[in-house]
């Protein structure tokens, strides 16, 4: 009898973890992609007020960082990024000013998160070798290759509407300070919204990417130079939040 019951509890969890797995967007591993940046499970849920961002990869997500180059121009991003239909309004940024992509990001050498101190040493300007989070813009420029993506410029002399944690750079990006949980091939951000009911009927995607710091370190600063992995194969933001 015991024997029956726990073959029937573990046939449960099995199914319960299969049918978890299903939600979101499913890639097939790739045998041509880091597998760090394998995406093979790319999802936004909610819980209340707050907005889960996940991903599952084929490998340790998470254990590839940029060589060190010494200076910001040149300089890499790694970063898995999640595009979304969310107006940029929804985080502080000029209405329909671009795509709004979450990002979880590292780069050795500069600090993008001035107000935070992630390696805990008392100094909260050396911290970009750490994955951080992000809040981006991103619309396609000629500039960064044919049809690829920049964080959009602000232009000199221009004005638009910013987040209050906007991190100081002439890029439409915001640096929240929402941690990003590692464990194994797992990663998760969890992140709060005034207006959860929009986030719930958003559309998304998963990227896994490389981006690149122009040695003009403006217009554009910075480019999606090397595409890992899209969640989707085209970028079509099929993702649907909760489901």
């Amino acid at each position: 009898m015991m024997k029956n019951i726990y073959l029937a509890v573990f046939i449960a969890a099995i199914s319960s973890a299969s049918f978890a797995h299903q939600h979101g967007i499913q890639s097939a591993a790739a045998k041509g992609v880091q597998a760090s940046f394998d995406l093979v499970q790319t999802r936004i849920r909610t819980e209340g007020n707050t907005a889960i961002f996940s991903i599952v990869t084929s490998g340790k997500a998470g254990k590839l960082k940029p060589s060190k180059v010494g200076k910001l121009a040149g300089s890499q991003v790694f970063s898995y990024v999640w595009p979304t239909t969310l107006d940029p309004a929804m985080v502080g940024f000029e209405p329909k000013s671009g795509i709004l992509a979450f990002a979880v990001t590292v780069h050795p050498d500069f600090d993008d998160t001035p107000l935070f101190d992630e390696n805990g040493d008392g100094n909260p300007k050396n911290d970009g070798n750490f994955w951080h989070s992000h809040w981006v813009v991103l619309q396609v420029d000629q500039a960064c290759g044919k049809d690829a993506l920049k964080v959009v410029d602000i232009a000199a002399g221009s004005q638009p509407r910013l987040p209050k944690t906007w991190p100081g750079l002439p890029i439409l990006i915001d640096s929240p300070g929402w941690s990003p949980i590692f464990k194994g091939n797992t990663l998760e951000v969890h992140v709060p919204f005034d207006d959860i009911g929009v986030v719930n009927s958003a559309g998304f995607d998963g990227v896994s990417a490389a981006l690149r710091v122009n040695e003009s370190i403006h217009s554009p600063l910075l480019c999606v130079a090397n595409v890992f992995k899209v969640a989707s194969g085209n970028l079509s933001l099929p993702g649907k939040v909760n489901e």
